[in-house]
């Protein structure tokens, strides 16, 4: 049997009000009669009246709703944005559209589309990168957007990160203060993430020292926990006894492959990794990573769009938030 759809009609006939008086009460206005306000709170539980989000959409030109880009979501560096993300569209009563890309190029863009067409209020893109595609897209598009944990030099997109420059340079002067001889792992060359940040800052930190840049050090591709044992033939071919990743997935690869091979860590070879996700503390040795603050990103970032949504004032577009190095027991 098909259940009936109950109107504001309904409520306001069986209340024996009008239909203004259960909408302050339903929107939580204060200028409702107790009294009035009970005998309409019963008949909504009664009657099981849920506000149709579609029609007060239409009436004032607003869904309340945010369609969040998640490139994984089972990836645990991603999840913990958006909680941040959820729990401010909470407190600031927005719904949630949550779309996973799949981190694939032509599904980012569809799924960026199908949420415009919901007439969703604001977007937040999630992603190491973006690729032209994309930023096109969000270009053109009249609905807000901000970016999280995404690095982007388009000056007129928000965003949200760390300075990644500075948490890879810091994490590189780590391991060379312990005479190491440091390489990087990260994607590919190209992304604007890993040549203007992480590799500019694993290069500062070796000029600061004086050591000479090695081009061999630099691994840099689509890598995932799989290829531990081809990176680690890269690593110890090039004579790295030290190593910082992008990716704590990546890290636990490169971490099992060296204790196959015999390859004591951190006595032998030292890794940091970037994420600080559950996985850099499942391993063993544990693994000194990178600590973002993840969960802050995302509510940053949802805050950021709410200011925008509500014609706020932005006096930061592109918000850096503050990183530390988290010591375990893969680096001495």
């Amino acid at each position: 049997m098909e259940k009936q759809t109950i109107t504001i009609y309904d409520v306001a006939r069986e209340a024996g009000v009008s239909m203004a008086t259960v909408s302050r009460v339903v929107n939580g206005n204060p200028n409702v009669k107790p009294s009035t306000r009970k005998k309409v709170s019963e008949v909504i539980e009664r009657l099981d009246y849920r506000p149709n989000a579609v029609a007060r959409g239409l009436a004032s030109k607003k869904t309340t709703t945010v369609g969040v880009i998640i490139p994984n979501v089972t990836d645990l560096f991603y999840s913990s944005l958006a909680r941040g993300i959820d729990d401010i569209a909470s407190m600031y009563k927005y719904n949630i559209i949550l779309a996973n890309s799949d981190e694939n190029r032509e599904k980012e863009v569809q799924v960026l589309n199908t949420l415009l067409a919901k007439q969703v209020d604001g977007l937040i893109f999630m992603g190491s990168t973006i690729d032209e595609t994309i930023l096109k897209e969000l270009r053109r598009t009249t609905t807000p957007v901000v970016l999280a944990g995404t690095v982007i030099s388009e000056p007129d997109i928000l965003s949200v990160n760390i300075d990644y420059l500075a948490a890879t340079k810091e994490a590189t002067e780590l391991l060379l203060s312990h005479n190491r001889t440091v390489a990087v792992v990260t994607g590919p060359g190209e992304y604007e993430i890993n040549k203007d940040h992480i590799v500019k800052g694993y290069k500062e930190a070796l000029e600061e020292k004086g050591i000479d840049f090695n081009e061999d050090l630099v691994i840099q591709s689509e890598y995932t926990f799989k290829d531990g044992d081809k990176i680690v033939d890269l690593l110890l071919d090039a004579g790295a006894t030290a190593v910082v990743v992008s990716k704590d997935e990546v890290a636990i690869g490169i971490l099992n492959a060296l204790i196959e091979r015999g390859v004591n860590v951190p006595d032998d070879f030292e890794i940091i990794t970037s994420n600080n996700s559950m996985l850099t503390q499942v391993a063993r040795p544990q693994l000194t990573s990178i600590q973002f603050p993840l969960y802050d990103i995302g509510a940053v970032a949802m805050r950021l769009l709410t200011k925008v949504m509500n014609n706020e004032e932005v006096e930061e577009p592109k918000v850096l938030l503050p990183h530390k190095i988290f010591t375990r027991q893969s680096t001495k």
